[in-house]
């Protein structure tokens, strides 16, 4: 999930808050294949049309589990279920998803693990996986994960970091212990701190060898730092905000000499300027990420239904398309696709 305004959503809170295409279902189960539809005159027509897996798909039924971070009476706070998601992601070829948890109440964690668990057993969707929720760090969390140990649908953990007596979590023993413990059984972990906290999210990593992390929304990196100055923005405000962007760009690429992490390319369409942005917006991001994490280590999410405060979920894969389309047709698909497979042990389809 991405940094949406206070009046809708916290990222900080949300964000403890991802072959055949999901047109629709057939008889068997399998996906219609569509061609790639313009929602935009200026969206890039990009062939070949990849298949893609969506490395972060958030789904939530009201009814089931407890959110308190859903703002009364928001666009979010209702239910967004698959035939939602369906609906959203006609003609883009989305062939898999993987779930991403959505910062349910701790004694909701269990219930919305069961919930996705069912989705992915049923079949008949482009769910196959899921990252749950879970309390790193707690003395419940061995047993509570123990539960999903081996399991081929459980993929990993998120916890956005909530600073604790002042120290974010990443730098704490009892959460580092469970981020290891994830690695030994094969688990992965989803980091997704604020971009000042990127270098307590290096220290997590290096303490923890061998557990495969995944790094959301390109550390949650803001487009507008690298707008052009407004015409009443004052040279300090100017100057602060490229001394950001400089502090972001230093930090993902010290997380990125880690060969155990991997970088979801998603979340940044939902803090740009709703109703202006442009792809080329986004790309001083985008292209950062690919460049210094390299063509095998960064994967496509589509962070939906969030980012529906800024952008479609049609607009938002049509803007980094337009972004990557001079890349190679190796490097797309392995942005798309190939990656998310590999990364998350997708069975083969």
């Amino acid at each position: 999930m991405t940094q949406m305004p206070s009046t809708t959503i916290n990222r900080r809170r949300f964000v403890c808050l991802g072959t055949q295409a999901a047109l629709g279902v057939g008889a068997a189960g399998m996906f219609s294949r569509a061609a790639l539809t313009a929602e935009q005159p200026s969206a890039p027509a990009t062939k070949p049309d990849f298949p893609i897996v969506d490395t972060h798909q958030h789904l939530w039924d009201m009814s089931k589990v407890r959110q308190s971070w859903l703002t009364p009476g928001g666009p979010l706070t209702r239910n967004f279920v698959m035939k939602d998601y369906l609906e959203a992601a006609a003609g883009l070829n989305i062939v898999r998803a993987v779930y991403m948890e959505v910062d349910v109440d701790a004694d909701s964690q269990l219930a919305e693990a069961e919930y996705v668990l069912d989705i992915c057993r049923r079949g008949g969707s482009p769910t196959v996986a899921a990252v749950i929720g879970g309390c790193p760090g707690e003395d419940s969390f061995k047993a509570y994960i123990a539960r999903f140990k081996g399991s081929p649908f459980i993929k990993g953990v998120r916890q956005i970091p909530r600073a604790v007596g002042g120290q974010s979590p990443y730098r704490q023993k009892r959460f580092i212990e469970s981020i290891r413990l994830l690695g030994e059984w094969a688990m992965r972990f989803d980091l997704c701190p604020p971009p000042a906290g990127l270098p307590d999210a290096i220290q997590l990593v290096d303490h923890c060898p061998g557990t495969q992390f995944i790094l959301d929304h390109c550390g949650n990196a803001d487009p507008k730092w690298y707008r052009s100055p407004d015409k009443d923005e004052s040279t300090d405000a100017v100057a602060a905000r490229r001394r950001a962007a400089e502090q972001w760009r230093r930090d993902i690429a010290a997380l990125a000499k880690r060969n155990n992490v991997v970088c979801k390319i998603s979340g940044i369409v939902s803090q740009a300027t709703k109703d202006s942005w442009m792809p080329n917006d986004l790309a001083p991001i985008i292209n950062h990420c690919l460049e210094v994490f390299g063509p095998d280590r960064v994967m496509f999410a589509g962070d939906w239904p969030v980012c529906t405060g800024v952008a479609t979920f049609r607009q938002w894969v049509h803007a980094l398309k337009q972004v990557v389309q001079n890349r190679s047709i190796e490097q797309r698909r392995k942005l798309f696709c190939d990656n998310a497979v590999r990364v998350y042990g997708l069975a083969a389809r």
